[in-house]
């Protein structure tokens, strides 16, 4: 399977909110909108990221196909990593893949990112990427209506 990333297209967006309201992927992301369904605030959001100097979106394609995004935000000495995969992809390397691809166009350090500390998937996901957890957090995760544990992770080199 071919990964690739792209920039983000007006025609990406319908095929992210439908995969951001999964809600078995919702439940497992944990830290996600106050209202996955609010169509208007979704809309709101992405505009904001496309223009943002300070964010990189990006638009993950299998073999051609939308099956995700992946994007780097934040201030100087301060980003962070964040990727969303269609569930029915999960499994086959694709959000590794794709976050490597970002870390190649974005070779500033250090890089953060921060997973539910139950999100076994995702944690594999950013140590193949060379992420290494520095902190334990709690934090109020909306998916799941209350506050859980998450990793704090750190990419230096």
């Amino acid at each position: 399977m071919e990964i690739a990333l792209r920039e983000v297209h007006d025609s990406d967006l319908p095929v992210f909110y439908r995969q951001m309201n999964d809600p078995v992927a919702l439940r497992m992301a944990a830290f996600t909108a106050p209202d996955p369904a609010d169509r208007g605030a979704f809309d709101a959001q992405w505009a904001q990221l496309r223009s943002s100097s300070g964010v990189l979106p990006r638009t993950i394609l299998a073999d051609g196909d939308v099956v995700g995004s992946v994007a780097v935000y934040g201030e100087p000495g301060e980003r962070e990593v964040t990727y969303w995969v269609d569930r029915a992809y999960w499994g086959r390397g694709i959000a590794t893949a794709a976050l490597r691809a970002l870390l190649v166009e974005v070779p500033e350090r250090p890089l953060y990112a921060r997973a539910a500390a139950d999100n076994a998937g995702s944690l594999r996901v950013l140590e193949k990427c060379g992420f290494r957890p520095a902190a334990r957090a709690r934090g109020f995760a909306q998916a799941r209506g209350e506050e859980i544990d998450e990793i704090v992770l750190t990419l230096r080199e």
